[in-house]
C-alpha cells in the first residue's frame, strides 16, 4: 500500500530529506521531477544519509561520515569505503503528491 509523504513541492531540489514510513527511516531526494528514495542508512556504518549532501551529476548521496556514495537510482555502492548496497525504496509522484511503497 502507498503512503503519502508530501506534494512534490515540498521537497527542496537536491536536499536529501528523511521521512519515517511504518517504523522505517527513508531518505528522499528530489532531482527535477524525479524524485528517488533510499532506506536512511549507510551500508557500512549505520550513519543516516540524509546527512549528506546529493551529487546531481551523477545521481548519487554521499555520506557525511566517511564519504561513501550510493546511487539513488538503484541504491548500489560507488566508492569506498561502502561495498554494500542499501535498499531502493518504491517512490512515485501521482497528482503533485510523493507516494512511497515499502516492500
Amino acid at each position: 500500500m502507498a503512503e503519502i509523504l508530501c506534494s512534490i513541492d515540498e521537497l527542496t531540489e537536491a536536499q536529501a530529506r528523511r521521512f519515517e514510513v511504518a517504523g522505517s527511516a527513508i531518505v528522499v531526494v528530489r532531482i527535477g521531477e524525479q524524485v528517488y528514495a533510499l532506506e536512511d542508512r549507510c551500508s557500512h556504518e549505520d550513519f543516516p544519509l540524509s546527512d549528506g549532501l546529493v551529487d546531481v551529476d551523477d545521481c548519487q548521496i554521499e555520506c557525511s561520515r566517511h564519504g561513501a556514495m550510493f546511487s539513488l537510482e538503484t541504491g548500489a555502492a560507488c566508492s569506498f569505503p561502502a561495498v554494500k548496497a542499501v535498499d531502493s525504496i518504491a517512490i512515485s509522484v501521482v497528482d503533485g503528491q510523493v507516494e512511497v511503497t515499502l516492500p
